[in-house]
C-alpha cells in the first residue's frame, strides 16, 4: 500500500490473512479470516469456510492450513477464537457445549459470520464447518442445532459425544435439548447435511478422554468407547441409527493431529462445493 493508496489501514489489513478481531457481539471472543484477493471469475458472493480450534485454541494454525484451499475453490476461512477461562479462570471447555453459564457460542459463531458479512461479500445461508477435537465436540453439537445453517460438517476426533437420544440427559443424550436450544435436533434436516467423521489411525490414547476427574466427565461416557477412534465410530452407529449419512474417514500415519487432518478434510469439502448449488 502506498502513500497514495485510497484504502484506510483498516481495509488494508482485512484482505488475506487477518489480523486477530473482536468480535462486536462480545468482545471476549474473536476471530481471524482468510480472504483471498478478487480476481475475475469469481463468485458475487464467496462461499464460507468456519475452522473451529479445540482446547489449545490454535485457531490462527487452522486458519493458516487452508489459505492454499481458499484461493484455489475462492472461499474465505473464518477461525472463531473462545479463549479459556471465561467467567471460570480454571475452565477449559466453555464453547465445546455450545452453551456455557449463559454463554450461547453457537450464536456468538453466527453472530461472528453475520458482522464478516457487512464487510466481505459472503454466501451466509448455509457455510462449511470443521473441528477437531475439542473442535469436533463443537462441530457435532452445533450440526444438531443449527442443521439448516451447514453446507457441510466435518467432525474430527472428538472425546467426548451427545447422541441422538432423547432418552439420556444432555449432555450424553438429547432429552433436555429443546430445553436448553429452543427446539429439538431436527432429523431431517440433519440428514440432508452431508457429514464427514475424520480421525487419525494412531489416535488411541485415552488419557484426556478418560478421565473421571475432569469437569467435563458424566457418568456413562465410558460406553462410547475407550479411543477417539471408538467413540467415532459409536458417533457412525448412532447416526446411521437415525437415517444419517456419513463418510468415515481415518487417516493413515496420523496420531492425535489436526494438521494432519486437513488435505482430507479439503478433499471432502471440495467434493461438496464441487455439487450444483
Amino acid at each position: 500500500m502506498t502513500g497514495n493508496d485510497p484504502r484506510s489501514s483498516a481495509e488494508h489489513f482485512f484482505t488475506g490473512a487477518t489480523t486477530t478481531i473482536a468480535a462486536q457481539v462480545d468482545q471476549r471472543f474473536s476471530y481471524s479470516l482468510y480472504i483471498p484477493k478478487r480476481r475475475a471469475g469469481d463468485p458475487e458472493r464467496y462461499r464460507l469456510v468456519v475452522m473451529q480450534h479445540g482446547t489449545a485454541r490454535t485457531a490462527t494454525r487452522y486458519r493458516d492450513a487452508m489459505m492454499g484451499f481458499a484461493e484455489e475453490q475462492r472461499v474465505v476461512v473464518l477461525a472463531p477464537l473462545f479463549p479459556a477461562g471465561i467467567v471460570d479462570p480454571d475452565d477449559l471447555h466453555n464453547f465445546k457445549f455450545l452453551e456455557y453459564r449463559g454463554i450461547r457460542f453457537d450464536l456468538v459463531l453466527l453472530a461472528m459470520i453475520d458482522e464478516v458479512s457487512r464487510r466481505v461479500p459472503l454466501r451466509t445461508e448455509r457455510f462449511l464447518l470443521h473441528g477437531f477435537s475439542g473442535g469436533g465436540q463443537f462441530a457435532h453439537r452445533f450440526l444438531y442445532a443449527h442443521p439448516q445453517r451447514l453446507l457441510a460438517a466435518s467432525i474430527g476426533a472428538p472425546g467426548r459425544l451427545t447422541l441422538l437420544d432423547d432418552t439420556t440427559p444432555w449432555w450424553l443424550g438429547t432429552k433436555d435439548f429443546a430445553r436448553i436450544f429452543g427446539a429439538a435436533p431436527d432429523i431431517a434436516e440433519i440428514r440432508k447435511v452431508p457429514i464427514q467423521l475424520v480421525v487419525g489411525d494412531l489416535d488411541v490414547e485415552g488419557w484426556e478422554i478418560n478421565n473421571q476427574y475432569d469437569s467435563n466427565w458424566l457418568p456413562g461416557l465410558e460406553k462410547q468407547g475407550k479411543t477417539r477412534i471408538e467413540r467415532l465410530q459409536t458417533l457412525q452407529k448412532n447416526l446411521d441409527d437415525h437415517g444419517i449419512a456419513a463418510r468415515f474417514d481415518l487417516v493413515p500415519g496420523a496420531a492425535h493431529q489436526g494438521l494432519k487432518m486437513i488435505d482430507v478434510v479439503c478433499e471432502f469439502f471440495a467434493s461438496v462445493l464441487a455439487r450444483p448449488s
